[in-house]
């Protein structure tokens, strides 16, 4: 339950500290005095957004902070929130740094506020599969559907993603394929242009070199006389007197190795020269392979044949890769129906769990409503099948009413008044705290489109609930503002500068009486609504 709430530098709440019992809270007012405000600042701990207008001193930070006891655990929770100057937001689980979407899951377990016009979430299909499912207990039911359900809307994308790839993949496939066929037929070898170049200039030039090293190797061997041989037998006569002089030797020598390395130039001379064709047609050939290669290169924008052999790989592995795309689809959507079977099983053990808790909720609402003077009040909860899956299952759940019997029995939106459906909700609400574990529950005016009995009613009801969990009823009705519980009072006073400032006090006995004999009469107190407001006050503390 809300046990405190602490309020600073929001609207016209300067500074505020105040704590709350458990059971019936009663917040009455004047209209415009603030009872909004106290709503808005604490909203602000559901998560709600904030904007510059909260503030009420331009230079301070807005805290609003709340403290919540959970009487089955004994555990205490301060849920804070600082909103800066700057439009800045920082959020607080007992000081410790959360986020706000963190604030606002946990407050949702602990608190709910009904404002007014909620009644017109009895038309939304996700709260009415909400009022269901907390009725018939399908939390564990639905938290698996919808783990399923994502998988499978997670393997969904995944497909149509494929698909898309494998679509323009195809649409580019011909191409490639092409592309590729002119690399292989090309059946490159890496190295081969450069080798090819070096071929081709010697095959260009086959005469011309023939000549010069038949021309060299004339030279080697003048009018048949061998350089090689000359050297040789100078080399004989110098090392021949070599014992007569020592420096003739080391010529010797050397003229010796010249004639060695003469030698070995004539064999290379000849080899090389036996070794060269003239041949026009390999020269032909091989300017071709030079032309087809340059043309590639040319074509698909590289400059060596590795570019072009790596663009082959390339084109070769993407085709093929195309291939496993299509197994993988395949895989996939194995996968999937997989995952459909068991989203339609869960699907329909939902259905059967919320159509086989229909009959009780409709009866037990029915009988709610019709306490609240609507005593041939009609109320159908029929579950019928939705026209897809969606992440609350494959039904539509409809509210079916009537105030006036069965025969008129249509959709509620249809046919309910503004201060029939607040009945409806405030019923609504109250079988719901019945089957749920939340400690406090906040209505704002709910009592809106209501008098007389009817608000004696609903008070009657709303301190039924009191008795189970903690109860905020901000009212503009004494009916309801005399029932038994705690009552607060909210109010606006004046600085001295004539500033605008609301707070919030405890009220009991005479002032008590006074504040429910304001809302029977106005402004002005007359001795017939003090004394209608201590029969009131009486006839609730019985």
């Amino acid at each position: 339950m809300l046990t405190r709430l602490s309020i600073s530098n929001y609207a016209l709440i300067s500074s505020l500290d105040i704590t709350f019992p458990d059971g019936l809270v009663i917040i009455t007012g004047e209209t415009g005095a603030g009872k909004s405000i106290l709503l808005g600042a604490l909203s602000l701990i559901l998560g709600r957004r904030a904007d510059s207008s909260v503030f009420s001193d331009n230079t301070r930070n807005c805290v609003v902070e709340a403290e919540f006891h959970d009487g089955k655990t004994g555990e205490e929770y301060i849920l804070r929130r600082v909103i800066t100057p700057a439009g800045r937001s920082r959020s607080f689980l007992n000081d410790e740094p959360v986020s706000l979407a963190d604030l606002s899951a946990i407050s949702s377990r602990i608190i709910d506020i009904h404002e007014q016009h909620q009644h017109l979430l009895l038309t939304d299909p996700d709260f009415r599969l909400g009022v269901i499912d907390h009725f018939a207990g399908t939390a564990p039911l639905l938290e698996e559907y919808r783990r399923v359900y994502g998988e499978y809307e997670s393997k969904d994308s995944e497909i149509r993603s494929l698909e898309d790839s494998i679509a323009e993949a195809e649409r580019d496939s011909e191409y490639r394929q092409f592309q590729l066929g002119r690399l292989q037929e090309a059946r490159l070898v890496s190295g081969e242009q450069e080798a090819l170049e070096a071929e081709q200039k010697a095959l260009a030039h086959a005469e011309d070199i023939r000549g010069g090293l038949e021309s060299a190797y004339s030279s080697l061997n003048p009018e048949e006389l061998s350089v090689a041989q000359l050297l040789k037998d100078a080399s004989a006569r110098l090392s021949k007197y070599s014992s007569y002089d020592s420096r003739l030797q080391p010529l010797a020598d050397r003229l010796d190795s010249c004639r060695i390395e003469v030698s070995d130039i004539e064999r290379e001379i000849e080899d090389i020269s036996s070794g060269i064709t003239v041949s026009p047609e390999r020269l032909e050939a091989v300017e071709e392979r030079m032309s087809l290669i340059y043309s590639l290169q040319r074509k698909y924008g590289c400059d060596s044949v590795e570019a072009l052999i790596a663009l082959r790989d390339s084109l070769a592995a993407s085709l093929s890769g195309t291939e496993q795309q299509q197994e993988r689809l395949a895989e996939l959507k194995k996968e999937l129906e997989v995952l459909d079977r068991r989203r339609r099983e869960l699907a329909d053990r939902l259905s059967e769990q919320r159509c086989g808790a229909c009959d009780a909720l409709s009866s037990e609402l029915q009988d709610d409503i019709r306490s609240l003077e609507m005593p041939h009040a009609v109320f159908r909860a029929v579950v019928t099948p939705a026209e897809r899956l969606t992440l609350s299952g494959g039904d539509r759940l409809d509210f079916m009413f009537s105030a006036n019997g069965p025969a008129s029995l249509r959709d509620i939106s249809k046919v309910a008044s503004g201060g029939e459906l607040s009945r409806v909700m405030l019923s609504l609400k109250g079988l719901l705290a019945r089957y749920t574990s939340l400690p406090t529950m906040i209505f704002d005016e709910i009592d809106t489109g209501v008098s007389g009995r009817i608000a004696d009613k609903m008070g009657d009801m709303i301190g039924r609930m009191g008795e189970r969990m903690q109860i905020f009823a901000i009212t503009h009705l004494p009916q309801i503002a005399s029932k038994k519980g705690s009552h607060y009072l909210v109010y606006k006073e004046f600085d001295a500068d004539g500033t605008a400032r609301t707070g919030i006090r405890r009220i009991e006995g005479e002032e008590r009486v006074a504040e429910v004999a304001r809302m029977l009469s106005g402004s002005e107190l007359t001795s017939a609504a003090v004394e209608n407001a201590r029969e009131l006050l009486a006839k609730a503390d019985k």
